[in-house]
């Protein structure tokens, strides 16, 4: 019998388990051993089959300490001074410190454990609770909290007595912090309400870094350094009410993993790595509903062998006996909410090539009187940097390019007048280039700064002039077959877009350039205006818009949909509906979008799309 490789020319590999996206994406929770006592706000420190969860709030607060197997939790000698929500470092249940916490005055004693009795050690500098605590029991750091004021104090513990060293660049308390005394990371916590902020320490300064996906506030969380961490649970804040979410940081961003069983705020946490965590007790509403279950998360792979995802990836699944492929799951995708923009606004545009670092640019801040803004705002992937401004103020304008090489032209300057006026963008000024030939507000434009594309709009009548730019002049070209405005933009190069839906009343008409001319192709699911769009000509996305007739005077969409080279499909809505707005339309393909500013108050939001791999089930057809 023949070989399928000789046929086909290449194998199948065959796994026993799914690859998957990273170690932490191969991990999920189950329950372990119940508590004896429950309580929120302990201490906690070890590792999944060695910790220790020490005191807490039954209420009271309690002296009461507990030791963990892995299987079961058994009563030890208790703790000095009775107190919760503070700060705790050890590597196993064997050796250990506590530091601060409440109630009362906030708490400076520090106890050691050494496997059987406590021992009152010398005191914090600053008596604080709600602090974040990692290290081990010779060498440890307390980070931030609360004094009666948010403060951003750090204190370093060498085994004898703690010393004050750099500060946090953000002051705030609950939070949690994971990793070593010269390597570490802090994330989320409270400063007037929950943050998702996360600083990475090096030994000697904290540096601000992507910030969590889930602001939260006294959560969870395991890891060994500033590269290698997990986040989970927590309070929702300002409400009562407590999270699920567990999210993997890998030293450069976070992803959204498996889930807690039980959403909880306020537990004990235990682990230092990404591979092996506990989470235990704690509250899931503020204080009158207290779990005694501990949660264990395991991953199914270890760095050494990860298989790692990859789109198109054909594999035999020996387990469950299927042929499966590794495919964008679209169908999975979702918005998250970012960093809301600086300066409110609609009618501003924005670009991009990538969902980590975009560019919105113009718009206008109120409506009666109209007043245009030439605000430029710069996007990093965790927060908005106001810079330099255009010399034309302007809304209703394209724009291309990236955050540090852009084109923005067209648009509607003051007195109520379209403008052909083309500004280039160097990563620092803007600088007037040669002007469109056809002056125009509200169209379309995608490609590279030096070679951009603008087509349709309205002068103000609408128009289907199309024109391509060479790095110095505009040239027009074939028109659209359709005139119109307030049409998304899809594409990434000169040589191929799609202008999407549009118009005034809104039509739900396509329009695909090839370079030379317009073709009408499958039109969209839900006619809309002033959406926005990124991709490209055949992998792409649009979002948003506004529906007429409506409320005022037509109705902010949410809407999604995605575009694969034949059809639309509506996928997750935004969690804003809104149009007018700004997008990094130059990202390539539809796995990542970013969505910025636009109607509907407070015109700030900022929304960041992610569709993740998936490993589905080939079946024959």
């Amino acid at each position: 019998m023949a070989k399928y490789s000789d046929i086909k020319g290449f194998t199948v590999q065959t796994l026993s388990t799914d690859p998957a996206a990273s170690v932490a994406a191969s991990g999920s929770w189950a329950s372990g051993g119940n508590l004896n006592a429950k309580r929120y706000g302990a201490f906690g420190f070890g590792i999944q089959t060695s910790a220790i969860l020490a005191t807490g709030f039954l209420p009271p607060p309690t002296t009461n300490v507990e030791q963990y197997d892995g299987s079961t939790w058994t009563e030890v000698n208790n703790v000095n001074t009775q107190r919760e929500l503070g700060g705790a470092a050890g590597a196993t249940a064997a050796e250990g410190i506590i530091f601060g916490g409440s109630p009362g005055s906030n708490k400076t004693e520090t106890e050691e454990w050494d496997g059987s009795s406590w021992t009152e050690k010398n005191d914090l500098n600053t008596g604080r609770q709600q602090l974040g605590g990692n290290g081990v029991a010779t060498a440890a750091l307390g980070v931030a909290g609360y004094t009666g004021t948010v403060t951003n104090v750090v204190e370093s513990w060498n085994g004898t007595s703690w010393t004050e060293i750099a500060e946090v660049n953000t002051a705030r308390f609950g939070l949690f912090s994971t990793g070593s005394t010269t390597d570490a990371i802090a994330f989320g916590g409270k400063i007037t309400n929950t943050s998702a902020l996360a600083e990475t320490w090096d030994g000697s300064s904290w540096t601000e870094t992507s910030d969590l996906n889930q602001a939260r506030s006294i959560l969870g969380g395991s890891g060994s350094s500033s590269t290698i961490a997990l986040a989970f649970g927590g309070a929702t804040g300002p409400t009562s009410g407590s999270y699920a979410n567990t999210e993997n940081w890998n030293g450069t961003s976070w992803t959204e993993v498996a889930d807690l069983a039980t959403a909880r705020q306020a537990g004990a946490s235990a682990g230092l790595s990404t591979t092996s965590a506990l989470f235990s007790g704690g509250t899931t509403d503020g204080g009158s509903t207290q779990p005694t279950q501990s949660e264990e998360w395991t991953t199914t792979f270890t760095p050494t062998t990860l298989q790692q995802t990859v789109e198109g990836q054909l594999f035999f699944n020996s387990t469950t006996n299927t042929f499966k492929e590794t495919i964008l799951d679209l169908g999975a995708g979702s918005w998250a909410s970012g960093a809301n923009i600086n300066t409110a606004r609609e009618g501003g545009n924005g670009t991009g090539d990538s969902a980590e670092a975009a560019l919105l640019v113009g718009g206008y801040t109120t409506s009666s009187p109209t007043i245009r803004v030439a605000n430029t705002e710069s996007w990093n992937g965790s927060s908005w940097t106001e810079v330099n401004d255009l010399n034309s103020a302007r809304y209703l304008l394209a724009s291309s390019g990236t955050n540090t090489a852009s084109l923005a032209y067209g648009g509607n300057t003051p007195p109520p007048a379209v403008t052909a006026v083309t500004e280039s963008w160097n990563g620092s000024t803007w600088t007037e280039v040669n002007d469109l030939n056809t002056a125009r507000q509200s169209l379309g434009g995608i490609g590279p700064y030096t070679s951009a594309l603008a087509f349709g709009g309205t002068t103000p009548s609408k128009t289907a002039v199309t024109e391509t730019w060479d790095g110095s002049s505009w040239t027009e070209t074939s028109d659209l077959n359709t005139a119109r405005g307030l049409q998304a933009s899809v594409g990434v190069t000169q040589t191929a877009a799609l202008s999407v839906s549009g118009d005034f009343p809104q039509g739900n008409t396509v329009e695909q350039w090839d370079g030379s001319s317009w073709t009408e192709i499958a039109e969209v699911n839900t006619a809309r205006y002033n959406a926005s769009g990124s991709g490209s000509s055949t992998i792409g996305l649009i979002f948003g818009g506004r529906i007429y007739p409506g409320s005022p005077p037509a109705a902010y969409s949410a809407l999604t949909e995605s575009w694969n080279g034949t059809a639309w499909t509506e996928r997750a809505d935004l969690a804003t509906a809104r149009g007018d707005g700004g997008s990094a339309q130059n990202i390539s393909n539809n796995s990542k979008g970013l969505y910025f500013s636009g109607s509907n108050p407070p015109y700030v939001y900022t929304e960041e799309w992610t569709a993740p791999l998936a490993n589905k089930t080939i079946t024959a057809s």
